[in-house]
């Protein structure tokens, strides 16, 4: 199922074809058979093969998908095929071979982190924030799926997570935050984000369900967990800040139940080959 609705791909479509293919009609060839393939170039965990092949049926086509997004593709691997008439084809072709590089980059980058840290920790969590290029959220969300990551935050509506810059308003002690959050919305888990080891503990006593530990290292996440087992507090662990491939074992190895990311977010694209040719049935 796609993940963006009919009128998002359309909007796609529009944007990139506002008042026709100026090229194909030039040529005489929209009314042409063709068949065009889809292929991964490079290694890639696909992200949004069923949104480019609704771009492909809104524009005409008959499509065969023949991969799924999440599914772990070698290069050379076959993604879809596309029947259809030239003009339909070449219409939706850059739309949904760019949609599917662009954010099966994102899938692969999350999938990654997602192994490095179960490698060390089966049972870790890899949540990815909301820090995705603004208006893409529905492919975002879809791409880090297809990682085998969750979303940290969807949005400021849906969570409570208190930053420092939160508090440069408030002028009362953390537990009196704690008590009025709770008052506030008392079916919702209570996060706060700190930056020091001591700032955390605090922040456990003061009843915070879930700590989100911004650009710890390692062995301070490691460092903190000890000294919360001496404690009667046992707030969730997230580790927030950097995380990235090259760390998330690391961070594992410490203790960490969560680590928050935007990284995958930067990825570069994965390469997708596309094939075009006339029909000769």
């Amino acid at each position: 199922m796609p993940a963006a609705t009919t009128t998002e791909l359309e909007r796609l479509l529009d944007d990139d074809v506002p008042h026709g293919d100026l090229t194909t009609e030039a040529l005489g060839i929209g009314g042409e058979a063709g068949v065009m393939d889809f292929f991964a170039r490079d290694p890639m965990v696909l992200a949004l093969a069923e949104d480019a092949a609704a771009i492909l049926r809104l524009c005409g086509c008959e499509v065969e998908q023949l991969a799924s997004s999440g599914e772990r593709l070698a290069a050379g691997a076959p993604i879809l095929r596309a029947h259809g008439a030239a003009s339909g084809l070449l219409r939706g072709w850059k739309v949904a071979q760019t949609l599917i590089e662009i954010w099966s980059g994102v899938a692969t980058a999350t999938r990654e982190i997602v192994e490095a840290a179960r490698a060390v920790s089966p049972g870790i969590a890899i949540a990815c924030t909301r820090k995705n290029t603004p208006g893409t959220k529905r492919f975002a969300v879809a791409a880090v799926k297809a990682g085998g990551a969750v979303m940290h935050r969807l949005g400021l509506s849906e969570t409570i997570l208190v930053f420092g810059e939160h508090r440069a308003f408030l002028d009362e002690p953390l537990a009196a935050t704690v008590a009025r959050l709770r008052s506030a919305a008392p079916e919702k888990k209570l996060i706060t984000e700190v930056a020091a080891i001591d700032t955390a503990l605090a922040a456990a006593e003061a009843g915070f369900d879930v700590l989100q530990l911004e650009k710890f290292t390692p062995p301070d996440v490691a460092t903190l967990i000890q000294r919360l087992a001496a404690t009667p507090h046992h707030p969730v662990i997230a580790v927030a800040g950097g995380v990235n491939a090259s760390n998330a074992a690391a961070y594992a190895q410490a203790g960490a139940q969560v680590l928050v990311t935007s990284s995958p977010y930067m990825a570069k694209p994965r390469d997708v080959q596309v094939k075009i040719r006339r029909d000769t049935k």
